[in-house]
Protein backbone atom coordinates (compact mmCIF):
# COMPACT_ATOMS: atom_id res chain seq x y z
CA UNK A 1 0.00 0.00 0.00
CA UNK A 2 1.14 3.66 -0.48
CA UNK A 3 2.14 5.76 2.03
CA UNK A 4 -0.23 8.87 2.31
CA UNK A 5 2.35 11.10 0.66
CA UNK A 6 2.69 8.81 -2.62
CA UNK A 7 -1.65 9.07 -2.34
CA UNK A 8 -1.81 12.88 -1.91
CA UNK A 9 1.05 13.44 -4.69
CA UNK A 10 -0.98 11.15 -7.17
CA UNK A 11 -4.75 12.72 -6.10
CA UNK A 12 -2.75 16.43 -6.89
CA UNK A 13 -1.48 14.73 -10.57
CA UNK A 14 -4.66 13.27 -11.77
CA UNK A 15 -6.93 16.38 -10.44
CA UNK A 16 -4.36 18.53 -12.73
CA UNK A 17 -4.25 16.06 -15.43
CA UNK A 18 -8.03 16.24 -15.75
CA UNK A 19 -7.64 20.18 -16.00
CA UNK A 20 -5.65 20.07 -18.62
CA UNK A 21 -7.60 17.48 -20.37
CA UNK A 22 -11.01 19.93 -19.82
CA UNK A 23 -8.60 22.82 -20.42
CA UNK A 24 -8.32 21.37 -24.23
CA UNK A 25 -12.05 20.02 -24.04
CA UNK A 26 -13.02 23.64 -23.79
CA UNK A 27 -10.26 24.80 -26.17
CA UNK A 28 -12.05 22.14 -28.74
CA UNK A 29 -15.57 23.38 -28.12
CA UNK A 30 -14.84 26.63 -29.05
CA UNK A 31 -13.13 25.29 -32.56
CA UNK A 32 -16.48 23.84 -32.76
CA UNK A 33 -18.51 26.64 -31.98
CA UNK A 34 -16.94 28.53 -34.41
CA UNK A 35 -16.57 25.94 -36.79
CA UNK A 36 -19.49 23.63 -37.39
CA UNK A 37 -19.16 20.28 -39.74
CA UNK A 38 -20.62 20.74 -42.82
CA UNK A 39 -24.18 18.77 -41.31
CA UNK A 40 -24.09 21.38 -37.93
CA UNK A 41 -22.89 19.08 -35.62
CA UNK A 42 -20.05 18.49 -33.10
CA UNK A 43 -18.17 15.58 -32.95
CA UNK A 44 -18.14 13.88 -29.55
CA UNK A 45 -14.80 13.00 -27.89
CA UNK A 46 -15.01 9.18 -28.48
CA UNK A 47 -15.96 10.34 -32.43
CA UNK A 48 -12.35 11.90 -32.16
CA UNK A 49 -10.67 9.41 -30.42
CA UNK A 50 -11.84 7.08 -33.26
CA UNK A 51 -10.58 9.67 -35.88
CA UNK A 52 -7.34 10.16 -34.25
CA UNK A 53 -6.60 6.21 -33.99
CA UNK A 54 -7.70 5.93 -37.96
CA UNK A 55 -5.23 8.71 -39.21
CA UNK A 56 -1.88 7.33 -39.79
CA UNK A 57 -2.91 3.86 -40.35
CA UNK A 58 -2.28 2.56 -43.64
CA UNK A 59 -4.95 -0.74 -44.03
CA UNK A 60 -6.98 -0.62 -40.29
CA UNK A 61 -9.85 -3.10 -40.64
CA UNK A 62 -13.01 -2.73 -38.28
CA UNK A 63 -11.20 -5.41 -35.84
CA UNK A 64 -8.09 -3.75 -36.18
CA UNK A 65 -9.68 -0.64 -34.89
CA UNK A 66 -11.64 -1.81 -31.95
CA UNK A 67 -8.49 -3.17 -30.87
CA UNK A 68 -6.49 -0.41 -31.07
CA UNK A 69 -9.30 1.44 -29.52
CA UNK A 70 -9.95 -1.78 -27.08
CA UNK A 71 -13.65 -1.78 -27.38
CA UNK A 72 -16.19 -4.33 -29.07
CA UNK A 73 -16.37 -4.57 -32.67
CA UNK A 74 -19.94 -3.93 -32.55
CA UNK A 75 -19.15 -0.63 -30.55
CA UNK A 76 -16.78 0.56 -33.23
CA UNK A 77 -18.69 -0.29 -36.40
CA UNK A 78 -22.00 1.67 -34.63
CA UNK A 79 -19.52 4.65 -34.54
CA UNK A 80 -17.82 4.06 -37.51
CA UNK A 81 -21.20 4.19 -39.58
CA UNK A 82 -21.76 7.00 -38.02
CA UNK A 83 -18.84 9.01 -39.11
CA UNK A 84 -19.28 7.01 -42.53
CA UNK A 85 -22.74 8.73 -42.94
CA UNK A 86 -21.22 12.58 -41.85
CA UNK A 87 -18.62 11.83 -44.64
CA UNK A 88 -15.85 11.65 -41.94
CA UNK A 89 -14.62 8.01 -43.19
CA UNK A 90 -14.61 6.59 -45.92
CA UNK A 91 -14.80 2.45 -46.37
CA UNK A 92 -13.08 0.74 -49.13
CA UNK A 93 -12.11 -3.15 -49.80
CA UNK A 94 -8.33 -3.77 -49.29
CA UNK A 95 -6.29 -4.11 -52.69
CA UNK A 96 -4.56 -7.45 -51.19
CA UNK A 97 -7.84 -8.63 -49.73
CA UNK A 98 -10.87 -7.97 -51.23
CA UNK A 99 -12.61 -10.00 -48.19
CA UNK A 100 -11.13 -7.22 -46.09
CA UNK A 101 -13.09 -3.29 -45.78
CA UNK A 102 -10.34 -1.07 -44.65
CA UNK A 103 -11.63 2.40 -42.61
CA UNK A 104 -9.72 5.50 -43.69
CA UNK A 105 -10.51 9.09 -42.80
CA UNK A 106 -12.17 11.54 -45.34
CA UNK A 107 -10.36 14.33 -46.89
CA UNK A 108 -12.94 16.51 -44.69
CA UNK A 109 -11.59 14.44 -41.54
CA UNK A 110 -8.43 15.32 -42.50
CA UNK A 111 -9.07 18.81 -42.50
CA UNK A 112 -10.88 18.97 -39.36
CA UNK A 113 -8.32 16.93 -37.72
CA UNK A 114 -5.34 19.33 -38.72
CA UNK A 115 -7.52 22.30 -37.16
CA UNK A 116 -8.08 20.99 -33.80
CA UNK A 117 -4.41 19.62 -33.78
CA UNK A 118 -3.49 23.46 -34.34
CA UNK A 119 -6.39 24.78 -32.20
CA UNK A 120 -4.63 22.33 -29.14
CA UNK A 121 -1.13 23.33 -30.09
CA UNK A 122 -2.35 26.60 -29.69
CA UNK A 123 -3.51 26.28 -26.70
CA UNK A 124 -0.69 23.98 -25.16
CA UNK A 125 1.47 27.60 -26.16
CA UNK A 126 -0.42 29.59 -24.63
CA UNK A 127 0.20 28.00 -21.03
CA UNK A 128 3.48 26.86 -21.79
CA UNK A 129 4.06 31.11 -22.61
CA UNK A 130 2.04 31.81 -19.41
CA UNK A 131 4.30 29.29 -17.05
CA UNK A 132 7.55 31.07 -18.12
CA UNK A 133 10.52 29.76 -19.92
CA UNK A 134 11.91 27.90 -16.65
CA UNK A 135 8.57 26.35 -15.40
CA UNK A 136 8.10 25.12 -19.06
CA UNK A 137 10.99 23.90 -19.36
CA UNK A 138 11.10 21.83 -15.44
CA UNK A 139 7.81 20.38 -17.20
CA UNK A 140 9.35 19.23 -20.28
CA UNK A 141 12.02 17.38 -18.14
CA UNK A 142 9.24 16.10 -15.60
CA UNK A 143 7.32 15.17 -18.51
CA UNK A 144 10.07 13.15 -20.35
CA UNK A 145 10.80 11.53 -17.65
CA UNK A 146 7.04 10.47 -17.41
CA UNK A 147 6.93 9.55 -20.81
CA UNK A 148 10.01 7.02 -20.38
CA UNK A 149 8.43 5.45 -16.99
CA UNK A 150 5.00 5.46 -18.79
CA UNK A 151 6.89 3.01 -22.03
CA UNK A 152 8.95 0.72 -19.38
CA UNK A 153 5.28 -0.06 -17.96
CA UNK A 154 3.68 -0.04 -21.38
CA UNK A 155 6.50 -2.61 -23.00
CA UNK A 156 5.85 -4.80 -19.53
CA UNK A 157 2.36 -5.03 -20.01
CA UNK A 158 2.57 -6.09 -23.48
CA UNK A 159 4.69 -8.90 -22.58
CA UNK A 160 2.49 -9.63 -19.94
CA UNK A 161 -0.47 -10.22 -21.89
CA UNK A 162 1.64 -11.28 -24.60
CA UNK A 163 2.94 -14.54 -22.07
CA UNK A 164 -0.60 -14.55 -20.44
CA UNK A 165 -1.95 -15.28 -24.62
CA UNK A 166 0.79 -17.88 -25.03
CA UNK A 167 -0.05 -19.78 -21.90
CA UNK A 168 -4.11 -20.37 -22.95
Amino acid sequence: MADQQTIEQAGYIFSVGKMIRDHMHNSLAQLHTNDRNSDGCELSMAQVNLMMAVRGQEELTLSGLAELLKVSPPSVSVMVERLVERNMLTRSRSAQDRRKVIIALSSDAELHIEKMEEQMLTTFIRLVEDLGPETAHKWGEVLQRVEEVLRRQNEKQTEHTGNIGKKL
